[in-house]
């Protein structure tokens, strides 16, 4: 985590909506938007990274790579609003090749590393780093995770993101995102 950490600190400076801020250290994009009272931020995660941060906590170097094989970045969310905000992942979509997916789920997840043998104890260190499945910030509040798309390392998707606040639901959108390439 402290790898990821550093590198989303150290991003620098960010771009206007749409348009990513790269890394000069590392040569990873990251793309950000505010819309009505919340901020939504996506950070490359390279292979390599996701590699290393699993393996680093049980993960075999296949289940490891199975991760890393997707499409990963490490998802902030900020509440820079006045009214409590509300967020289910299972909500958001992202559009890929002109179709709509689901983000996978946690549970889903779990599933897939029980089939190929991870132990709790690096089941239990995924299941924290993931962004949150649901949860509610208070005006200020933030957190942060990861979240995987099944995008080919290089494409583009749009991310369409939503919340509730003040009983209303509402959504944005972040546009043409890529994901990382083998080597940034």
């Amino acid at each position: 985590m402290r790898l990821l950490a550093l590198t989303l600190l150290a991003a620098g400076p960010l771009a206007a909506a749409g348009e990513p801020s790269l890394d000069p250290e590392t040569g990873l994009a990251t793309w950000q938007v505010e819309t009505s009272g919340i901020q939504v931020r996506l950070t490359q995660i390279s292979p390599d990274q996701a590699r290393a941060f699993y393996q680093a906590r049980g993960f075999s170097a296949v289940a490891a790579e199975r991760y890393a094989a997707e499409c990963v970045f490490m998802t902030v969310v900020r509440n820079i609003g006045e009214t409590p905000v509300e967020h289910r992942l299972a909500d958001w979509r992202y559009v890929h090749a002109g179709r709509a997916h689901t983000i996978r789920s946690k549970t889903e997840w779990d599933r897939l590393w029980r089939r190929q043998g991870v132990d709790e104890p690096a089941r239990i260190a995924f299941n924290w780093a993931q962004f949150p499945a649901t949860q509610t910030f208070a005006p200020g509040d933030w957190n942060q995770g990861m979240t995987a798309y099944r995008v080919p390392r290089g494409g583009r998707f749009d991310l369409r993101f939503v919340w509730r606040a003040g009983g209303k639901t509402l959504s944005g959108t972040l546009e043409q995102v890529q994901c990382a390439d083998e080597h940034p």
